[in-house]
């Protein structure tokens, strides 16, 4: 039996004042999986509630199927609750299927043929048949045991208590619920949180195996690349959400060609704007009303005149009516995309062959130990390694900040910028905006406005840091670092918080900005594209 799409017709979601959702339609048809990018705030996990029916929309209209899978809706278990409980619940309806199978089955070979209710039992068994095998229902133990094992939770305790884990191994469960349970219609929002590299591989494989449509929100451009067969951007357009068909890489793609193009007329209709100008307040005075006529002139010297005068009126007349046009109806600006500002002439990088920083035998006891590690002037360094390998440890040696057993050795007058995953501010109560040009000085600030860099909106601009998101404020700490950028600037899981767009936009600024770069990070499209060295640390190099 085919599944019915996922419809949603003209969604408005107002919250907190602000209209979150303003008109979005979508349809995601079985056999789809459609991503949901663009920036914090724009609506992504509100238009799942939406589609999933945890929350209702203030207008417009979602048709779903019988059957959803939604990841963030919460687990009906307490607490008290083993894993145990959990996968009972996620196999209940293979587990019933196949009882029910047996059942009918048992029936109708009691039942002779030319029974009256032969063609029922027949019909009942056909339709339980057909939920068994979309379900997979004969696997469904199998695929359990498979699922938990590409999760990262096979060696969980079946008896272990939902109070006992993390909170990111319950995020896993509860994905592995869903996974085994093999719903027509997934909603995920950002299923990709807390998996290593190899448990959001296998999900990206369970994802593309799936029959039935997937909707997703995230901000992991390797998970949309591998999964997705459409994206839909929700920042903000003249005429709504857009929709791309393809993975990230043509995403990408396509917006480049539009920005491309967006370049380019704005070009165009500049270059044509200033000819206008030219012409509406030049050509006028190129040819002197009242100048005497020549020689030669004297005979037809007044119907010259005039008709030259007329075609002169008529040439400005039409350039300015042009021009009056191009104004009203000219293209904006493209976005100046994320760039470093250059550096002031004060903090230029020293040359000489003498390396920014060296570590011999450094040691931070339980956190760090590294053998040696010389970084020079230009350099371009990725440090990768699991969770507790002590890439947050280095960064914070590097940058002074925590005292290493073993030999540390900076360069005289190196100015190090540190971009920590929690940043705090010593006022809160400042704005984003008393706070940036403080930090900067008002010269520093006036040159680099913070408005230009695209890292906080406008709106958020007057609101005091202690109120801000935890997101924004490491936006704001970002663009400090962007518009004064030291000669060793030390990144902590830089794109964290930012959209897939200006995830882009940060990783081409680093590979031209001034000065050393290091950068420790999860991020596995940003890992797979890197151009310079990378340091892996191991577990047991602490």
């Amino acid at each position: 039996m085919p599944q019915p799409a996922l419809l949603a017709h003209e969604l408005v979601r107002d919250l907190g004042g602000r209209r979150v959702l303003d008109g979005v339609s979508l349809t995601a048809s079985p056999g789809h999986r459609i991503g949901l990018i663009g920036e914090n705030g724009t609506g992504k996990s509100t238009l799942l509630r939406v589609l999933a029916g945890v929350d209702e929309p203030d207008a417009g209209s979602v048709s779903r199927p019988a059957d959803l899978g939604f990841l963030h809706q919460e687990m009906p278990f307490g607490p008290e609750s083993t894993l145990a409980m959990v996968l009972d619940e996620a196999l209940r309806e293979a587990r019933e299927d196949l009882a029910q199978l047996e059942r009918l089955g048992e029936e109708l070979a009691r039942v002779p043929e030319d029974d009256p209710g032969h063609a029922d039992l027949l019909d009942a068994y056909g339709k339980r048949l057909e939920h068994a095998q979309g379900r997979e229902s004969w696997d469904a133990d199998r695929r359990a045991a498979l699922v938990l094992d590409g999760l990262g939770l096979g060696t969980l305790g079946h008896d272990r208590t939902l109070g006992s884990l993390s909170g990111g191994l319950r995020g896993r469960l509860a994905l592995a619920a869903l996974l085994v349970r093999r719903p027509p219609t997934l909603l995920l929002d950002e299923p990709t949180n807390h998996l290593d590299d190899d448990a959001a591989a296998f999900l990206e494989e369970q994802l593309r195996g799936l029959p039935g449509a997937v909707v997703v929100a995230s901000h992991d451009r390797a998970f949309l690349d591998a999964v997705c067969t459409d994206l839909i951007d929700l920042d903000p357009a003249v005429d709504g959400p857009v929709r791309y068909g393809g993975n990230y890489s043509a995403y990408v793609g396509e917006k480049s060609a539009d920005r491309e193009r967006w370049e380019r007329r704005y070009a165009e209709e500049q270059e044509e704007m200033e000819l206008l100008r030219h012409a509406a307040g030049v050509t006028a005075r190129r040819v002197t009303p009242d100048r005497g006529p020549r020689d030669n002139e004297k005979m037809g010297y007044g119907h010259r005149a005039g008709r030259v005068q007329s075609q002169i009126s008529r040439r400005v007349r039409n350039a300015s009516r042009r021009l009056d046009e191009l104004e009203r109806t000219q293209v904006a600006e493209p976005p100046r995309p994320l760039r470093f500002a250059a550096p002031r002439p004060a903090t230029r990088t020293p040359g000489g062959p003498e390396p920014l920083v060296s570590l011999r035998d450094v040691r931070v006891p339980g956190r760090l130990a590294l053998s040696g590690l010389e970084l020079s002037v230009t350099e371009r360094l990725l440090v990768t390694g699991g969770n507790g390998t002590g890439k947050s440890t280095l960064l914070s040696v590097l940058a002074g900040r925590l005292t290493a057993e073993g030999e540390v050795r900076r360069r005289c007058g190196l100015t190090v910028g540190l971009l920590t995953q929690d940043t705090v501010f010593e006022r809160p109560d400042r704005t984003v905006r008393d706070t940036y040009a403080l930090e900067l000085g008002p010269e520093r600030a006036e040159k680099v406005p913070l408005v230009r860099l695209g890292l906080l909106a406008e709106a958020d601009l007057d609101k005091p840091v202690g109120q801000v998101s935890v997101g924004q404020r490491r936006r704001l700490a970002l663009a400090l670092l962007m518009a004064r950028p030291p000669q060793l600037l030390l990144l902590d899981e830089p794109t964290n918080h930012l959209s897939p767009r200006l995830c882009d936009e940060l990783e081409a600024a680093l590979g031209s900005g001034p000065g050393a770069i290091v950068v420790a990070s999860h991020d596995r499209w940003l890992r797979r594209r890197w151009q310079g060295r990378e340091l892996r640390l191991e577990v047991g190099q602490e």
